[in-house]
């Protein structure tokens, strides 16, 4: 897939960063502003697109983005998030999700979306507590 220069500059950026930001904090990092993105809307455009691609996922309870660590998705992904460093870690949600499909099913429920996020301490900063 090719990516626009704009795109490319917003994956870059949140790849390096490591953790979730907001498309503000994106805007404020300065090798952003140097290669030439200078507003929100731009930076909301390219994050749109790159969501669409499955190369990063939005992280509801933080409204931030995040770069997306694995190759392809058979099943949406999860998200554990350290609620002191917000470190966030991706995983498969495929057994979550089918439980909660299996108990949806048995009181007549119909999911149209389901977002899986948990919180709680990673290892780094339960260490330090």
């Amino acid at each position: 897939m090719k990516l626009t220069k704009n795109q490319t500059i917003v994956n870059d950026a949140l790849k390096d960063a490591g953790r979730p930001l907001t498309a503000y904090q994106i805007l404020d990092i300065d090798e952003v502003r140097e290669r030439g993105l200078k507003a929100p809307l731009t930076i909301y455009r390219a994050l749109e697109k790159l969501i669409r691609e499955g190369l990063v996922h939005r992280i509801e309870s933080l409204n931030a983005f995040v770069a997306c660590r694995h190759e392809a998705h058979v099943d949406p992904p999860a998200f554990m998030i350290c609620t002191t460093c917000k470190r966030t870690i991706e995983f498969s949600s495929k057994s979550v999700r089918r439980a909660l499909s299996r108990q949806a099913a048995e009181r007549d429920f119909k999911i149209d979306n389901m977002h899986l996020e948990v919180t709680g301490l990673c290892e780094g900063c339960r260490g330090a507590v």
